[in-house]
């Protein structure tokens, strides 16, 4: 889909139509109602890019704001000096959401083999639906303009479609001519329209591979095609030498996969000020309950259930830290997955200020593969639940724990004796600004799949940057 997020606030607010748009503000952000002085009659009012102060990201922005450098997952902060005149609108994952199934129904409608790759992405196997004729590449531009009439007429909203031998070379086909685009590349067309695009464009080579590159002049996509294969399984490795010498060809087998299980499910939050975990209990414990209460409505929504559950911080110097807790029974209930995130609590020195917070869904199983004996059971109170045998994963610049290994029988304890944020004590007095001792918090996000085709069509990436 073209600048998903953006154009689904577009139907909604058809007046900032070919203005520039950033989304990824709060629900303060949110449009407000006033009288026109001129007319007395209701209006509404937008709030503006360049008065945003915190430290949230771009989501993603409307063409006219990208013609000023602004771009998904920029800083608020930065685009607010590219374009201060920006209109910024809140997330509303829910509309998202809805949208997505509609323009994913409406594809399926007309070509059933279809790899959901995120809220506004997907590959299709186009290969049965246009059957044996004479030219392919053809009869397969015809359906493509199916699909993307039946998508605007669903949701009121343009996609753009790339249509190759397989889903490497469609993701790249279908960023060639946004928005609202077609691009059919038959195999032929590869070294005229792939190679001489920056080798960054293939999905795959990130910021970091791409400077390797860059370090020995390789630039573009047909700069890598010339490199001989062993001379890139010695810079890069067997693995993804080998990779890199297919992909800048425009090889790639992985098959157009059609179902998948997600390996976790989490959430999670960055502040706009980093937050301390004693001043700033009764707001972090809000906050703890109302990522543990979204995560198992994602559970449930997706029909899932965990055996374990992972909390992630990020502290105000940027040092990273996880813990897990493994489960007797699965749960989706969000008081039993509170008590488990805050069972990892308890292992987590919480000297520094919190400047992110995550809880985490691990171990997934599906509702319907679980015998009743199998799951927990629901739970009264937010912060009620059992927990069991704890596992400690091994964490990037994280504290030991230091606490003494509990026995199943210890952690059906009263939630009481959990570090939860409203159990710490009030300090006496305001205190130094700077960090104190004492106890731990948790996050959100969801895993994807992969795959090929022949002849695919692919719409836009879940980072809904396009």
């Amino acid at each position: 889909m073209d600048a998903f997020y953006a154009s689904v606030e577009l139907l909604r607010y058809p007046e900032l139509s070919g203005l520039p748009v950033v989304i990824g503000g709060g629900r303060r952000h949110a449009p407000v109602l006033e009288e026109d002085p001129l007319t007395g009659e209701p209006r509404r009012v937008f709030a503006r890019l360049g008065d945003y102060v915190g430290r949230g990201v771009i989501t993603t922005a409307t063409y006219p704001a990208r013609d000023f450098g602004v771009r998904s997952g920029m800083g608020l902060m930065k685009a607010a000096r590219l374009a201060p005149q920006a209109v910024l609108l809140p997330i509303d994952m829910d509309e998202y959401r809805r949208l997505s199934r509609l323009f994913k129904a409406a594809v399926r409608a007309i070509a059933p083999l279809v790899e959901d790759r995120g809220v506004d992405e997907i590959y299709i196997d186009l290969t049965d639906v246009v059957g044996d004729v004479d030219d392919p590449w053809w009869a397969v531009r015809d359906v493509a303009r199916a699909i993307k009439a039946a998508v605007k007429n669903a949701t009121g909203l343009t996609c753009s479609i790339g249509i190759t031998s397989n889903k490497l070379l469609s993701k790249i086909a279908s960023e060639l001519d946004k928005p609202d685009g077609l691009t059919v590349l038959r195999p032929a067309d590869v070294e005229q329209r792939i190679q001489p695009l920056p080798a960054s464009r293939i999905n795959g080579i990130g910021p970091k591979a791409y400077l390797k590159l860059q370090s020995f002049g390789i630039v573009t996509i047909a700069d890598l095609a010339a490199r001989d294969p062993a001379w890139l399984v010695a810079q890069f490795g067997r693995s993804y030498g080998a990779w890199l010498h297919a992909a800048a060809h425009g090889l790639d087998d992985r098959p157009v996969v059609t179902s998948s299980e997600p390996q976790s499910i989490s959430r999670e939050t960055t502040f706009e000020r980093d937050l301390h975990a004693v001043r700033d209990r009764a707001e972090l414990s809000a906050l703890f309950t109302d990522l543990c209460e979204h995560l198992a409505d994602d559970l449930a929504r997706k029909r899932y259930l965990s055996r374990s559950i992972g909390i992630k911080l990020r502290f105000d110097d940027f040092r990273t830290v996880t813990r897990v807790v493994t489960l007797p029974q699965a749960t989706g209930d969000a008081a039993a997955i509170r008590r488990a995130a805050g069972e990892c609590l308890k292992r987590v020195d919480l000297a520094r200020r919190i400047r992110l917070l995550g809880v985490r869904a691990e171990a997934l199983v599906a509702e319907d593969r679980l015998e009743p004996d199998e799951r927990l059971p629901q739970q009264a109170g937010a912060s009620a639940g059992k927990a069991a045998t704890r596992r400690v994963r091994p964490v990037r610049g994280g504290a030991p724990s230091g606490a003494a290994e509990p026995s199943p029988t210890d952690l059906l304890a009263t939630t009481a004796t959990l570090p939860l944020f409203e159990d710490l004590p009030v300090p006496a007095g305001p205190g130094p600004a700077g960090p104190e001792p004492v106890a731990p918090v948790p996050s959100a996000r969801v895993p994807a799949a992969r795959v090929p085709a022949g002849p695919a069509a692919k719409s836009p990436p879940p980072s809904d940057d396009r």
